[in-house]
């Protein structure tokens, strides 16, 4: 085709949006890049389009097929995976995107990369990674960061993937464990905007940032709800609770079924948002979603039988990181942080990056099945975790 033909193209699929969206939405000819980019300035897709395109074919993306989302080290196939919940995140995100006329393409991007920076073993992993962050100067390891930092500087091996301002900040910015009534997005940040949030909260955990577009609240809400009734099902096909001990004051609100809670909790959000310049629940259903959220943190996030193992799994982060960290600082080239990562990277990773960071980067990037492999292959001390066999009531 020729050049004409898809400019054509082009043109009309960004006249379409400009009719079709809602002016609250951000029109993909919106798309800020941080350098120039020849290959998303012509052709038929769309910025944001693209962007999803990357982010998918990515190897980060690559690597969720085997990242924990809640429960690790179970023997069950129908257990979701972090794979599993970002693809959630996208259908529910797109669909409501749809409902409010919101960008369908800027939400699936910043969907499916939300969670790339997520280290083997989910929260839990992360919390053992940040501490090991924290005894080496480097600061809490965060996973929206680290998320950001996989898209902008280590894909491609080293040059990154060259996203959008709005896709980074909707990732950067996502926090669904942060239980939310509404979000309004906080519009016309720039590249140097999204860097000072970035330092700002790697100093500061607890700071709550809000998106710069209606379609990054959007994910941040399909987020919460991709996740709080699927981790209820999974702990009930794992025996961890019983259906009938949901609390009456959520079930009434909500139901009781994952498929029933992601309809009520869609059709609240749409009702109360649609031609709003924010997003928000009703003050019922808020309510009932916040109950939900600290019931499933008491009886299943902090339930002691998912951790049995864990004590393994944190000095493994333990040694894994100091036996990297060792190699780096000797050079040890046969060690795997040179053949599976480093060897991979340019000259300025090389060059820029600290010991510990590249240590840092190189778990994080792990699988839960690599993190262990690895672990196995260093031949250190101490025993694997076993697999946590849950029996479903009769």
């Amino acid at each position: 085709m020729s050049e004409e033909v898809l400019a054509k193209l082009r043109h009309g699929l960004e006249e379409r949006e400009r009719l079709e969206l809602s002016p609250l939405a951000c029109l993909s000819n919106q798309g800020l890049r941080r350098r120039p980019d020849p290959l998303t300035d012509q052709g038929h897709r769309l910025p944001f389009a693209v962007d999803a395109d990357r982010v998918l074919h990515s190897l980060a993306y690559t690597r969720y097929i085997d990242k924990t989302q809640v429960f690790s080290l179970v023997d069950n196939d129908q257990i979701s995976h972090r794979v599993l919940h970002v693809q959630l995140v996208s259908k529910i995100g797109r669909t409501l995107g749809r409902l409010l006329s919101l960008n369908q393409d800027l939400i699936e991007a910043i969907a499916l990369a939300h969670d790339l920076g997520h280290p083997p073993f989910g929260h839990d992993g992360e919390t053992y990674l940040s501490e090991k962050c924290s005894q080496h100067g480097m600061g809490p390891f965060l996973h929206n960061v680290q998320s950001v930092h996989f898209l902008e500087r280590l894909e491609k091996g080293g040059r990154g993937l060259n996203l959008t301002l709005q896709v980074l900040d909707g990732v950067l910015a996502h926090d669904g464990e942060v239980h939310s009534m509404g979000l309004t997005p906080w519009r016309h940040k720039s590249f140097d905007d999204l860097d000072r949030e970035g330092e700002a909260k790697q100093k500061d955990p607890s700071l709550n940032l809000t998106p710069m577009t209606l379609e990054g609240c959007l994910v941040r809400m399909a987020d919460t709800i991709a996740y709080v009734g699927r981790d209820w099902e999974d702990a009930i096909l794992l025996g961890l609770v019983q259906r009938e001990e949901l609390p009456l004051e959520i079930k009434q609100v909500l139901g009781d079924s994952n498929g029933t809670m992601v309809y009520r909790l869609v059709e609240d959000l749409v009702a109360y948002s649609l031609d709003q310049d924010y997003l928000s629940f009703s003050p019922q259903v808020g309510r009932a979603l916040g109950e939900l959220k600290a019931f499933n943190l008491e009886r299943i996030y902090l339930n002691p039988l998912i951790k049995t193992e864990h004590p393994k799994i944190a000095r493994i982060f333990d040694q894994l990181f100091e036996a990297y960290l060792m190699d780096v600082k000797k050079g040890n080239t046969q060690s795997a942080i040179y053949r599976e990562f480093l060897d991979l990277m340019d000259k300025a990773y090389l060059e820029e990056t600290p010991p510990a960071a590249m240590v840092r980067d190189f778990i994080a990037g792990m699988t839960d099945q690599a993190f262990l492999k690895r672990f196995k292959d260093l031949s250190l001390p101490g025993e694997l975790p076993s697999r946590l066999n849950f029996v479903h009531p009769a």
